[in-house]
C-alpha cells in the first residue's frame, strides 16, 4: 500500500522547536557527546552497485548502523545521548555552573548521576541504549519490556546492570506501565515516543539520530534523490527526514516512510491526516517496528517533510534480510536484523510497481539511500531467518553453508 502525503502541512517549514532540535546546531551538540564515547567510530556507508543494476536505478547506498557504539543499532545514538543530556543538566543545576559532556567522567558529576534513575519501555534496542547510557554515566536504569521481547534481547539490556521489569501485553502496555511506575518512584522517563505534555526528552533522542545523517551526507558525492525509512513510532524517520530538509533545502530527497503492514500506524495516520492509533493484530516479524500509535513530535515533522507512506509484508522484510546477507555481483554482505532492512524492502517493493515508480519518480537516474538500522540483535532468530550465523555473513556467505532452511512464509 502506497499513500501519498496529502496533508495541508506538507512542505511547510518545521516548527521552531523541531528545527532547532533537528538542524545543524542540534547535531553539533550531539557530536560533542559522541566524541566522549568509547567506540565512537563512524559507521560505514556502503554502495550496492549490483542491486542498483538489478533494480534499474543509478545507485543504492546503505548506511550500516549494525555496529554503532557496540550496540548493533542506530538506537545507540538516541537513548544514551538523552541520558547524558539529563545528567549534565541536573549536574549543572546542583553544582551551580555549566557542565559539559567532557565532565561526565568526573567524580562530581558521577555523584549526581548516581542519585538518578532513568526508565523506559522498549522492544529491545532503545532500552539497550538507555541502559548503556546510564551505565556509562553512573546512573541507574529500569527497563520495561513486554511479553514479546525475546530472552536474548532482555539479557543484552540486563548486561548493563539495568533493572528489568516484565509487563504483560504489548509495547503500548509497557509504555503506559513505565510512565506509571516512574511517576510513583520519581524516576525520569527516557522514551523514544512522545505524547501530550511529554516532548522534550523524545526530541533529544531524535537529535542524537541526526548524527548518522550528517555522517552520510558528508560521504556522498551527491545527495540522494530518494530515501526509504522504516518506521515504528516515527522518531527515526522524522529525525532523518527533518535534518535532510533543513540542511539540503530544495535538494532534499523524496522521503518514503515504510510501515509493517501489521502495525501501520503512520500509514493510517497519513490516510486520516492526523495521528491515529491502530488496533493490535497478529505480531510482525519486524519486532522493533511493532508500534500502534505514532509519536506526536514525529508526526508533526513527518506531516511536513515526508512525501509518501507505504507498507511492506512479512515476506518483504525477510527477503530484504536475505538479500543483504547474500549479495549479488561485488556488493558487500550486510548483516541486517528483522527490522534493519525494512527500508530496502520498501524500495524493492516500490520498484516492482510501475504506478508507485511513477508517483515517486523512481527511474534510472534515481540515487537511493536506505539505512540498516540494526544488525543481528537477536543472533538466534537471525540464524533461523537467514540460515547463517551473523559472523558467517560478515566473512562472506559464499564461504559458509546455511545452518537452516530459510522459511519466507512467516
Amino acid at each position: 500500500m502506497l499513500v501519498m502525503n496529502t496533508s495541508p502541512e506538507r512542505g511547510r517549514s518545521l516548527e521552531e522547536a523541531d528545527a532547532s532540535t533537528l538542524g545543524p546546531w542540534g547535531t553539533d551538540a550531539a557530536q560533542l557527546w559522541l566524541q566522549t564515547q568509547a567506540g565512537s567510530a563512524e559507521t560505514p556507508l556502503l554502495e550496492l552497485r549490483g542491486l542498483a543494476a538489478e533494480l534499474g536505478v543509478a545507485n543504492v547506498h546503505v548506511k550500516d548502523e549494525g555496529q554503532r557504539l557496540g550496540l548493533g543499532s542506530f538506537k545507540a545514538l538516541g537513548g544514551a545521548y538523552a541520558v547524558a543530556c539529563l545528567v549534565v543538566e541536573e549536574a549543572s543545576r546542583r553544582l551551580g555552573r555549566r557542565i559539559g559532556f567532557d565532565e561526565l567522567a568526573s567524580q562530581e558529576v558521577a555523584t549526581v548521576a548516581s542519585s538518578m534513575t532513568v526508565a523506559c519501555a522498549t522492544d529491545g534496542n532503545h532500552g539497550r541504549s538507555v541502559a548503556q547510557g546510564a551505565s556509562r554515566v553512573g546512573a541507574k536504569a529500569a527497563i520495561f519490556v513486554h511479553s514479546g521481547v525475546s530472552d536474548e534481547r532482555v539479557a543484552a539490556i540486563a548486561h548493563f546492570g539495568a533493572e528489568m521489569i516484565r509487563v504483560d501485553g504489548n509495547y503500548d502496555d509497557s509504555i503506559a506501565r513505565a510512565a506509571e511506575v516512574a511517576g510513583e518512584r520519581g524516576w525520569i522517563v527516557v522514551s523514544d515516543t512522545s505524547w501530550p505534555g511529554y516532548e522534550r526528552i523524545p526530541s533529544l533522542v531524535m537529535q542524537g539520530y541526526t548524527l548518522l545523517v550528517r555522517e552520510t551526507l558528508l560521504r556522498l558525492l551527491d545527495p540522494p534523490t530518494h530515501v526509504f525509512l522504516q518506521i515504528g513510532v516515527g522518531g527515526f524517520a522524522a529525525a532523518v527526514a527533518g535534518h535532510m530538509a533543513l540542511v539540503l533545502g530544495d535538494r532534499r530527497p523524496t522521503v518514503v516512510v515504510v510501515d509493517p503492514a501489521r502495525a501501520a500506524c503512520l500509514v493510517e495516520s497519513a490516510k486520516a491526516g492526523r495521528p491515529v492509533k491502530v488496533g493490535h493484530g497478529e505480531p510482525t516479524v519486524m519486532a522493533m517496528l511493532e508500534c500502534y500509535e505514532p509519536s506526536l513530535v514525529a508526526w508533526r515533522v513527518l506531516s511536513r517533510v515526508a512525501d509518501a507512506f507505504m507498507t511492506v509484508d512479512e515476506g518483504d522484510a525477510l527477503a530484504a534480510m536475505n538479500r543483504l546477507a547474500r549479495p549479488v555481483a561485488s556488493d558487500p554482505a550486510i548483516v541486517a536484523g528483522e527490522s534493519g532492512g525494512v527500508g530496502l524492502a520498501g524500495f524493492a517493493t516500490a520498484m516492482r510497481d510501475p504506478e508507485a515508480c511513477r508517483q515517486l519518480r523512481l527511474d534510472e537516474a534515481s540515487r537511493v539511500l536506505v539505512i540498516n538500522t540494526e544488525g543481528a540483535t537477536d543472533p538466534r532468530l537471525y540464524r533461523e531467518l537467514v540460515g547463517f550465523d551473523p559472523d558467517q555473513v560478515r566473512m562472506g556467505p559464499q564461504n559458509s553453508r546455511p545452518q537452516h532452511r530459510v522459511d519466507e512464509r512467516r
